[in-house]
């Protein structure tokens, strides 16, 4: 096991991955206000994965209330999030009750959102099962619903006290699932980490394969990134980089989310979608050249994701990223890439070049 630190002060708490941790009751207790958790899950994950977890918490004397929503993009939605509420009002669970995310991003941001909710925010522990989830949706404390009008559009941030990786349950996760996940991977060497971009290069066909070694490694290097990002910019209110860094592709990838209808593309297939769309995007600037923009597609072909987004018409895409949560005062601020390694928010660009790099980039 690897233990990483997200580094808020006394919000501050520890990232644990490695095999085998589902069973480990101890490194779940020190999380607890008292002995009583609500674990949320969904119905694929929790045949495989609720007793595994649940049993060692009630061997140590924790009341376990299991909550089981339905699996999918498209429940992640006012209706879902009631179900939780319903089964904690159900059986009486009071402020002082854990709420533990089970399960890959949906479930982590419709738990999350529950807990920062619940009799105005309860503890919350997030035990992720996708790769997507592990590497990027369970650290940093965004929670929340989508909209018919946008994705993710209402929620709260609300940290966890505690991130359990455990990377057995990669065993049973779909290959698309993977590929997914990867996109997040990929993001990370893309904006500020060239020598992890590097590696990825080098290593694709072995993390493809489930080699253990190496996606542990790409587990623990992801959340570094990421908790060293969160750590100085939590709430993304840095006026330039910051934690937005950590959106490239999200807002043409959102764009594809919500046009399409919630689920018909994983959230990591849109983003790489995405992120070709703001490479191109960046070319057009004059800051990539035309080798770099291939560089982007080929490692992203190379994890099994699009490379090209759907057909929904430029003007499709610029509405719906019109609502993004990154226009500030009307202007729509997109993550580019300065450089392969490197990225940067910029406000500026042309809703000319913004619709030919959708035009360029679509199947």
């Amino acid at each position: 096991m690897r233990t990483l630190n997200v580094a808020l002060g006394e919000r501050a708490y520890p990232i644990h991955i490695g095999p085998g941790l589902l069973g480990r009751s101890e490194l779940v207790a020190p999380a607890l206000a008292t002995p009583r958790v609500a674990v949320v899950s969904n119905s694929v994950v929790a045949p495989l994965y609720l007793e595994k977890l649940a049993a060692p918490l009630r061997a140590a004397g924790v009341r376990v209330t299991e909550v089981v929503l339905p699996d999918g993009e498209s429940h992640k939605n006012w209706e879902t999030l009631n179900l939780i509420f319903d089964a904690l009002l159900r059986e009486r669970c009071d402020r002082a009750t854990t709420i533990v995310a089970l399960g890959g991003g949906v479930v982590g941001d419709l738990a999350g959102f529950a807990a920062a909710s619940y009799q105005r925010g309860v503890p919350f522990v997030q035990v992720p099962t996708t790769l997507l989830a592990q590497v990027d949706s369970s650290v940093g404390g965004k929670t929340g619903i989508n909209h018919p009008r946008g994705k993710n559009m209402v929620g709260a941030f609300w940290q966890p006290r505690l991130v359990l990786a455990d990377t057995d349950t990669l065993a049973t996760l779909p290959a698309r699932e993977l590929s997914a996940g990867l996109a997040e991977v990929i993001k990370y060497g893309l904006i500020r980490d060239l020598p992890f971009l590097e590696w990825l290069e080098g290593n694709m066909d072995r993390l493809m394969a489930r080699d253990a070694e190496v996606l542990s490694y790409a587990i623990e290097r992801s959340c570094a990134n990421k908790a060293e990002v969160v750590a100085g910019d939590e709430r993304e209110t840095a006026k330039e980089g910051g934690r937005a860094l950590l959106n490239l592709g999200h807002t043409f990838g959102h764009a594809i989310e919500t046009g399409l209808g919630y689920g018909e593309w994983l959230h990591g297939e849109a983003v790489a979608a995405g992120t070709v769309m703001a490479a191109e995007l960046s070319r057009r600037l004059g800051w990539l050249a035309p080798a770099d923009v291939a560089r982007v597609r080929d490692l992203l072909s190379r994890a099994g994701l699009p490379v090209a987004g759907p057909q929904l018409g430029a003007e499709r895409y610029l509405d719906f990223m019109g609502h993004d949560k990154k226009v500030i005062a009307g202007k729509l601020r997109l993550v580019l890439l300065a450089r392969i390694g490197t990225a940067v928010t910029y406000a500026d660009a042309s809703q000319t070049d913004i619709r030919a790099a959708i035009e360029d980039c679509c199947a």
